[in-house]
């Protein structure tokens, strides 16, 4: 007989392993891209990276898909019809010899993993509001973080100890262990008022009621821009690391660090949001990241190359900063939506990443013997999710008023 989760901290950590099977399916796979590229027959090492952008389109694909239809048949069945979707596409990506189809492969993985992350905010909402749910939210996305620090050196040793293939192998068996447990202890948190009776119409109409909301509008769009900016590191850190600084052995640990510091601030979110608001937090974490980015390039202008413990020490910074974005866009994007938790955070996840990629693959292809063209991409992209969001809140005006 199954026994429903009945406390807040098994609540947060199954959300952070439902997510995590993403996080996982990413970055594992990162140490492996080299090798991949060459048992694919890939003839230019710069498409390597969008074995990664390539899951992020499936993600956002996939949100608008599972979205719309949890508001209708739950969250639960959706968690499971994209976990089976997932299963079909990794035995794509395990058994292909073809680069288009590893990236079908990849692309359909995202489109099944879209639904435990999108179902994942949307029973965070359905369970929590206000800045209370920014603080849920952030310790999900914290515990979710500490993946990406043992994922890389998970994906080396099983690279190395097996083969690349069963990188995929093993992040299918966790994901069956995390949905078991989900089906054993996670109650259904659609309120029946909230379920909306199927129809073709309700993705129509929870269209519309989206793109009324200006502020859920504008925070997405936000979200969109610093994910396709942190998106483009995501997809060519290995490259830089290795290729720029010949530090193949080095990189799953450099990885591990600059993911702790993202952790790190969203640890620190979760303590602070509350007392200070989100809007406050965004705005200083903001001007922060687009500082950071614009004091590197003035410092290394021209062809000026900082050694790694130097590019380290400002990557750090810029997503410390960005720790305390993600959460929060999310969060300020998903708070006047609850009547429509479900196709709304699906175009949340949707628009943004859908933004993000492009976006990622446009910077990251210049991205070949240095890292400028990256901080370039954090300036831009910060400059303008600065502009929107002072655009979209009066709190700003009161805020210099009371100055």
């Amino acid at each position: 007989m199954k026994k429903e989760i009945n406390s807040q901290f098994e609540f947060v950590v199954l959300m952070a392993a439902l997510m995590s099977i993403v996080a996982l399916s990413i970055d594992a796979v990162l140490p492996a891209l080299p090798l991949i590229g060459d048992y694919l027959s890939v003839s230019n090492p710069l498409d390597n990276p969008k074995l990664i952008t390539s899951i992020f389109l499936g993600l956002g694909i996939g949100q608008l898909i599972f979205g719309p239809l949890s508001d209708s048949f739950g969250r639960k069945p959706i968690v499971y019809a994209g976990f089976l979707l997932f299963v079909i596409a990794s035995i794509i990506c395990i058994t292909t010899k073809n680069f288009e189809m590893m990236l079908f492969g990849r692309v359909l993985q995202g489109i099944g993993l879209a639904s435990p992350r999108t179902m994942c905010i949307a029973m965070v909402r359905d369970s929590y509001e206000g800045d209370y749910m920014a603080k849920i939210l952030s310790i999900v996305v914290m515990v979710f973080i500490l993946v990406p620090v043992v994922a890389p050196t998970l994906g080396q040793f099983l690279m190395y100890r097996y083969d690349w293939q069963f990188i995929f192998t093993f992040t299918l068996l966790f994901g069956v262990i995390v949905m078991l447990w989900f089906w054993l202890r996670q109650p259904e948190t659609l309120k029946d008022k909230y379920r909306i009776p199927y129809r073709l119409s309700i993705f129509t109409t929870g269209t519309v009621q989206f793109f009324k909301i200006k502020s859920a509008v504008i925070y997405t769009l936000l979200s969109g821009f610093i994910t396709g900016s942190f998106m483009v590191y995501l997809s060519t850190s290995q490259q830089i690391f290795e290729k720029q600084y010949n530090l193949a052995e080095e990189f799953p640990l450099i990885f591990a660090s600059l993911a702790i510091s993202v952790g790190l601030a969203t640890f620190m979110n979760s303590q602070l949001v509350v007392k200070y608001g989100m809007k406050t937090i965004v705005h200083i974490a903001m001007v922060s990241f687009i500082l950071t980015s614009l004091i590197y390039l003035i410092i290394y202008s021209g062809d000026a190359k900082p050694s790694v413990e130097v590019l380290i020490g400002f990557f750090a910074v810029q997503f410390f900063t960005i720790g305390f974005l993600f959460g929060n866009l999310r969060a300020l994007a998903m708070e006047p939506m609850g009547h429509i938790a479900g196709i709304g955070s699906a175009l949340n996840g949707f628009i943004s990443t859908v933004m993000a990629v492009p976006i990622a693959d446009y910077i990251g292809s210049f991205i070949e013997d240095s890292v400028q063209p990256l901080f370039i991409g954090f300036l831009v992209c910060g400059s303008i999710s600065l502009v929107l969001f002072y655009g979209n809140s009066n709190w700003v005006s009161k805020l210099i008023k009371a100055t």
